[in-house]
């Protein structure tokens, strides 16, 4: 049950991501995407900024916020990977 919540948060932060950034374009949120940069960048960013907040692994705020700034950063690197690849 607790890999079904991780995925699926994953989803909704790296969704958010992509709507924060403006990289939905007109098609819609990329799933694939979103699961990845969500999930890795919640990884990353949320086990930071939890532990930087000295707050273990629990689930709390420096955390929530600390995956949405990880996901932004993976979703950003992931658009600019992609368009750089588009124009070359």
């Amino acid at each position: 049950m607790l890999i079904i919540g991780i995925i699926l948060w994953g989803m909704l932060i790296g969704a958010a991501a992509q709507w924060i950034l403006g990289a939905t374009k007109g098609s819609g949120v990329n799933w694939g995407m979103a699961l990845g940069a969500g999930v890795l960048g919640s990884f990353i960013g949320g086990l930071l900024g939890s532990l930087i907040a000295g707050e273990g692994f629990a689930f709390r705020p420096s955390g929530i916020i600390g995956s949405l700034i990880g996901a932004l950063i993976v979703t950003a690197i992931w658009v600019w990977a992609d368009r750089r690849q588009a124009d070359s």
